[in-house]
């Protein structure tokens, strides 16, 4: 019993609330100028390329969390991400749900990861996302043996969902974000509803332009100004004004 909350503790720090308040490190709080643009689940034959593509016309680089699972089946395709200017950072080996503890599995997974991103990419990864952005104690530990840095987000566009549509994306990553956040979205329908990610596409460039009307830039992680190591940083210096569309 004891073993099973320690395990399942930390992944509290799923939840918004906390952890933009307790641990903005941890959410991706950034300079309070910048937008962190994310993806999840890809890389994906059938969606990552169009977002590779409208990246390029608007000047945008973006950090993107892949599947070792998808990495190996499409290596070329995760190579590509690189050389055009983005981030291949690592989401896990599947896109599980760990309830129970096996810190064993974590480990090799996340490290059976970060190798296929170095291996395909020739770069080795800097950051690690959970699946579900679940961490679990062993897979946090995971994420610090491999030598990465976990980063959630504190916005997203729910654009998982069947019924999501570009408008909804945009107006729901809109009321979360704020200058110096973290925007999670989608390259794939990997683990989201079918044809999902289209939404997601038509949503971007009016979720670049709102952000560059509110004085924010766009870009990747590293591009963010996160603090090094895993110390937070303080949430009053990095709070700023909403994205307004």
């Amino acid at each position: 019993m004891a073993a099973g909350l320690a395990h399942i503790g930390t992944a509290g720090t799923w939840l918004p609330g906390v952890r933009r308040r307790w641990f903005p490190g941890l959410a991706g709080q950034g300079s309070p100028g910048h937008v962190a643009l994310t993806f999840d689940d890809g890389p994906d034959p059938a969606s990552t390329p169009y977002f590779l593509d409208v990246l390029d016309t608007l000047g945008v680089r973006a950090t993107f969390f892949v599947l070792g699972e998808n990495v190996v089946r499409h290596p070329t395709l995760a190579r590509e991400l690189v050389l055009r200017g983005h981030e291949a950072a690592v989401h896990g080996w599947t896109h599980s749900r760990p309830w129970r503890p096996a810190p064993r599995r974590d480990a090799e997974e996340v490290r059976r990861a970060a190798d296929a991103v170095g291996r395909a990419t020739g770069s080795a990864p800097r950051w690690y996302r959970p699946p579900y952005g679940i961490l679990t104690s062993g897979r946090w530990a995971a994420a610090r043996r491999a030598g990465l840095r976990t980063v959630l987000w504190t916005a997203w566009g729910e654009d998982w969902r069947r019924d999501a549509t570009p408008e909804s994306v945009r107006t729901t990553a809109a009321a979360g974000l704020r200058g110096g956040g973290t925007l999670l979205l989608h390259d794939t329908d990997h683990a989201s509803a079918a044809g999902s990610w289209r939404a997601t596409l038509g949503a971007l460039p009016d979720i670049v332009a709102d952000c560059r009307a509110a004085g924010l830039t766009v870009g990747s992680l590293g591009e963010h100004g996160l603090t090094e190591g895993g110390t937070p940083c303080p949430a009053r210096v990095l709070r700023a004004g909403p994205v307004r569309g």
